[in-house]
């Protein structure tokens, strides 16, 4: 019943015991949170899993649990309730993510936005950008496209021009108790402050950030000094740093993309990352060209005319 409370458990649960979750149960629950988006509950396999007939049941149980959702929201007028493309890595014509596509555009009425799901998991980065270019191109341009468990800047820089406008992802927050800065420069975009080459550096993690650290005049030895000797601070500020320098990187894309020159910004970002051995860098990875020019961005060498 949609009506009835929630209750506090007599007892914490128990690893060893199973719970089950209802389309039902998970729509009630996140209608009492009351976040503006809500997901609908879907069955989600590891992407990397070898078992045809796993993922044929996992898509048609996602559709059939999407309409138990959608039933269940007790707040279509104040939460926005978004199914969850799965299907694995099927991207053939008529195959697992055609099929779940396809009942999402029966139900297209009901859906404010869409999730693309069953992603991060392992697969090949090939594979992973030929299904979020497969799902944008079938979902509608007028609505939300929300890519799960994604975040490494650039596979956002990347799926941004494939069509994706929404993330989320641990990977700022999680690398930064690592003592992991995010930083613009040659790939993999990171510095290491517990490596020995910051313990004399006395610059802040990125000039012209406003975060607290490098706002607050932390420099990269502080930092390092810190987290050698366990200051769970250090943590706190790379965290801090990071979510700026993400907040500031969809910024920058945002502005790129109002003002019509997103490619240039796509390219230079690349660039940025993979300078080419010639230059002292690394080359530009296929999977990256090869999805920005499905994107019709081409990250081919600019000829001198001299």
């Amino acid at each position: 019943s949609r009506k009835r409370k929630l209750e506090s458990p007599s007892e914490p649960p128990s690893k060893s015991k199973r719970m089950l979750l209802r389309p039902e149960d998970s729509i009630y629950h996140q209608n009492n949170i009351g976040s503006d988006i809500i997901m609908a509950l879907d069955d989600v396999v590891s992407s990397v899993a070898d078992d045809r007939t796993r993922f044929e049941v996992a898509t048609y149980r996602t559709l059939r649990w999407l309409d138990r959702c959608f039933e269940a929201h007790a707040r279509p007028k104040e939460q926005n309730l978004f199914p969850i493309v799965q299907g694995g890595l099927d991207v053939s014509r008529g195959g697992l993510r055609d099929v779940c596509l396809a009942g999402f555009r029966l139900r297209d009425d009901k859906a404010p936005g869409y999730a693309i799901g069953g992603l991060a998991g392992g697969e090949s980065k090939e594979d992973f950008w030929r299904v979020v270019d497969h799902c944008c191109r079938a979902l509608p341009d007028a609505k939300p496209r929300y890519l799960m468990g994604v975040g490494y800047p650039l596979d956002l820089v990347v799926c941004t021009a494939l069509g994706v406008d929404m993330y989320d992802c641990v990977y700022p927050t999680r690398t930064a108790r690592f003592g992991v800065a995010l930083v613009d420069g040659e790939a993999p975009g990171t510095l290491r402050l517990k490596s020995h080459a910051c313990s004399d550096d006395h610059r802040v993690i990125a000039e012209g950030c406003g975060c607290m650290a490098c706002g607050g005049g932390y420099t990269r030895a502080r930092l390092h000094s810190m987290l050698k000797n366990d200051n769970p601070l250090a943590a706190s500020l790379i965290t801090h740093h990071n979510l700026a320098y993400m907040m500031d990187l969809n910024r920058r894309m945002r502005r790129a993309i109002r003002e019509d020159r997103y490619p240039d910004f796509a390219r230079g970002f690349v660039r940025d990352q993979y300078r080419g051995q010639e230059q002292g860098g690394q080359e530009i990875p296929a999977w990256v060209v090869n999805a920005l020019d499905a994107a019709s961005i081409s990250l081919s060498p600019i000829k001198n005319d001299s």
